[in-house]
């Protein structure tokens, strides 16, 4: 089973912008926590952006602060990653997770659920 598949990466110019999705294939109220984490290459994962069960908290890391915005719709069961000023270093292999109870939610040791990734590739 892939409970969670994301999709929209691809290749952007700095300063563009993306918007990433995050399709569950059951309803996104059974997670505590959804999230979005990132792995650039050569690098460990790391993590992005989290949105609370009550869509009312989220949590940025501090290099994606002002430029990322996370958030979801729970009549698609979907959440999303609206990326903007895009920069070189963003490029990674973007991941959504999904945890059923409240936890860290900057680790990814944590999550329950993964997506398959999708590639985001900023060029300069």
């Amino acid at each position: 089973q892939v409970p969670l598949v994301e999709s929209g990466g691809g290749l952007v110019q700095a300063g563009g912008s993306l918007r990433l999705s995050c399709a569950a294939s059951g309803r996104i109220s059974s997670y505590a926590l959804m999230a979005w984490f990132r792995q650039p290459p050569g690098k460990e994962r790391e993590f992005v952006a989290v949105i609370m069960r009550s869509g009312d908290n989220t949590y940025y890391a501090d290099s994606v602060k002002g430029r990322f915005t996370i958030s979801r719709d729970n009549a698609e069961n979907t959440v999303y990653l609206q990326m903007n000023s895009l920069k070189p270093e963003d490029t990674a292999v973007y991941y959504c997770a999904a945890r059923y109870y409240s936890g860290s939610y900057w680790n990814g040791r944590e999550y329950h659920y993964w997506g398959q990734g999708t590639q985001v590739t900023v060029s300069s």
